[in-house]
């Protein structure tokens, strides 16, 4: 603690300077969030106390009315928003309003994108909701005092925003913590009370605790107390009849909880009554949120118990794969007291997990089925994220397998996709499995060699260009009771679609050439597993293939990429015997080796691999070349 009447001066940290001087010279619209920052600020402390007064209920300090207050000053020109929450030490203090220690800072000025809208919006998502103030502020001044402290222990924290703020000793006789805004000369707009109730009314009603503001009358001075009067329902929007909330009033309550100005996608609002109780309001949203990709970020459902919340960032509450649905779940059958451990290892909150993981999914079909346009729009947005549930949630695989949508060789562009029951009602009637193919994207895979039979005999193919496809179809493993197979993997077998000339042709081929594959193959050596004659090529001479137990080559170069060791496997390469180069080569060609040695590198390229010796390979193609344009002068 400061010494009495002593007066420290600290320096922010360069993170927090830039963002105080983007709040001042740059963000200029809807300078009224501010308000709904503050206040938001305020019920968190105020959420915060009565959860640490389950346990010492000394907290309180008899005084267990808790409410956050707005009031303004004509005349000082300024504003003023308290509450009687948990408060704050002075460590605390230093620690969540100098350093960026909880502000998430770093992360917000390097989100900036220039846009102002789009940046003030991600003001609240980064939790640096405090700073707002200085969007209309020339100097704000806090006292806060810690509840479970003495009078003496309070703190007075000052600042105009500029490199520095003051911190000093106070003396304070409530808990909680009181912010006086100094209004900047342009913006006396706050200076009036239907100004502040608008704003209130359209951020905060849905804030569980009561919104007071003075009561103005003409014999205001003959009072002896000062009439505070609630401008906020106070009643959650969730605990409300789905009939008695509007579009507005849930595309609101989203926008406060999410800080996206968008309009959700899809609001679920579900009540359960029964042997357990719960109300769930949930969101989707209609673009990904900017943490989607970060597994280990925030989830977006917090929880309450008899409308007391209780914590957000409630993994157990919505599977990782379905991070980006947000909302809340409020509980009347939960402890109070309700710690992570306890999430980890109970009954109520795996059912109430359970449910609303079907309600969601079921939602996702019933949008599919009736509004296809909606639902490719969701997909875009979070359909590789859906796709994890393959391999994370095997309960619903069936319902999640009726979500998938992919691209595929019948498609006409990358962004038009297909579901796997139009898939299947597509297939000829001899067809057996379900053909895909993966690659570092959907472009690639259609040009991709392993397709040329494919083509040839009108057998349309998933194209799979995200790194979890492979993980994905793992999990899925079969449709419809249609195994899922990889056209790059094992030996193929398109014996029920080819004619039988074709498979009696295959045949002669191989036996033709019998000679030159044991030659390429101990050309090759340790670079393959065998050379064998190729039953997918029809226009390219060479592809590389994975045996039927290895993993492919796209799944190996994507564990490398994330820097893990992918088990030692080696290729098959198969060759084209109609393909005219090949038709040149025979066991005995001079040039054999470097012939192979090209094939295998261009088979390696074709597929997106690197190669291990890109200056070998210059090399070969240069003398067979130099060769081939001697032999035609």
């Amino acid at each position: 603690m400061a010494t009495e009447n002593a007066v420290e001066t600290h320096a922010f940290q360069t993170e927090v300077q830039q963002l105080l001087h983007l709040m001042i010279h740059s963000l200029y619209t809807n300078k009224e969030i501010f308000l709904r920052e503050l206040i938001s600020n305020a019920s968190d402390a105020l959420d915060r106390l009565r959860f640490a007064a389950l346990t010492d209920d000394s907290l309180m300090d008899n005084d267990d009315e808790l409410r956050i207050r707005v009031s303004f000053d004509e005349k000082l020109k300024t504003v003023t928003v308290s509450d009687n929450g948990i408060g704050m030490s002075e460590d605390e203090v230093i620690e969540n309003i100098g350093t960026i220690a909880r502000s998430g800072t770093r992360q917000f000025v390097n989100a900036l994108s220039g846009d102002e809208p789009a940046d003030t919006q991600l003001i609240g998502q980064f939790g640096v909701g405090f700073y707002s103030v200085f969007l209309v502020a020339k100097k704000v001044v806090l006292t806060t005092r810690r509840a479970g402290s003495t009078a003496n222990d309070a703190v007075r924290w000052s600042s105009e925003g500029t490199g520095e703020y003051s911190i000093q000793p106070e003396t304070r006789t409530e808990r909680g913590t009181t912010i006086v805004i100094y209004l900047k000369p342009d913006e006396k707009e706050y200076l009036d009370a239907f100004r502040l109730r608008n704003i209130v009314s359209t951020y905060s009603d849905h804030i569980a605790l009561p919104i007071q503001m003075l009561e103005k009358t003409e014999d205001e001075e003959e009072k002896s107390e000062p009439q505070w009067t609630a401008v906020n329902s106070g009643s959650p929007l969730w605990t409300r009849a789905k009939k008695d909330v509007t579009d507005e009033q849930y595309n609101q309550f989203y926008t406060n909880l999410t800080y996206d100005n968008e309009a959700p996608l899809i609001t679920l609002h579900n009540r359960v009554e029964g042997k357990l109780d719960y109300v769930a309001l949930l969101f989707i949203p209609s673009k990904a949120p900017f943490d989607l990709w970060d597994r280990e970020r925030r989830h977006g459902v917090s929880l309450y118990v008899r409308r007391i919340f209780i914590m957000d960032d409630a993994k157990h509450l919505m599977p990782t794969y379905l991070r980006f649905v947000r909302g809340v779940v409020d509980a009347a059958d939960l402890p109070l007291n309700v710690s992570r451990e306890f999430l980890q290892n109970n009954r109520d909150i795996d059912r109430i997990r359970g449910a609303s993981v079907k309600k969601v999914l079921s939602e996702l079909k019933r949008t599919a089925n009736k509004e296809p346009d909606k639902y490719a729009t969701l997909w875009k947005a979070f359909g590789r994220v859906l796709k994890e549930g393959l391999v994370e949630d095997p309960d619903n695989k069936t319902a999640l397998a009726e979500l998938l949508r992919f691209t595929t060789t019948h498609s006409d562009s990358d962004d038009e996709s297909v579901s796997l029951s139009t898939y299947v009602k597509r297939m000829p009637s001899k067809q057996k499995a379900i053909y895909f193919i993966t690659a570092e994207s959907a472009s690639a895979a259609r040009s991709s060699p392993h397709l040329e039979i494919f083509h040839k005999n009108n057998i349309e193919v998933l194209l799979l260009g995200d790194p979890v496809d492979e993980w994905m179809v793992n999990g899925l493993g079969e449709y419809d009771g249609k195994p899922l197979k990889s056209v790059s993997r094992g030996e193929l077998d398109l014996d029920e679609l080819e004619k039988a000339s074709d498979s009696n042709s295959n045949k002669e081929k191989t036996g033709a050439v019998d000679e030159l594959l044991k030659k390429m193959e101990e050309s090759l050596g340790e670079r393959v597993k065998s050379v064998r004659v190729s039953h997918r090529l029809t226009d390219s001479p060479a592809c590389l293939v994975a045996d039927e137990n290895d993993i492919g080559g796209n799944l190996e170069r994507i564990l490398s990429a994330m820097g893990q060791d992918a088990p030692e496997t080696k290729p098959i390469m198969e060759i084209n015997p109609q393909h005219p180069l090949i038709k040149q080569l025979s066991a005995e060609h001079a040039q054999l080796d470097d012939w192979s040695a090209v094939l295998f590198d261009q088979a390696a390229l074709a597929e997106g691999a690197p190669l291990s010796e890109p200056s070998a390979y210059v090399r070969r193609v240069n003398d067979l070349l130099t060769r081939a344009a001697l032999l035609g002068s």
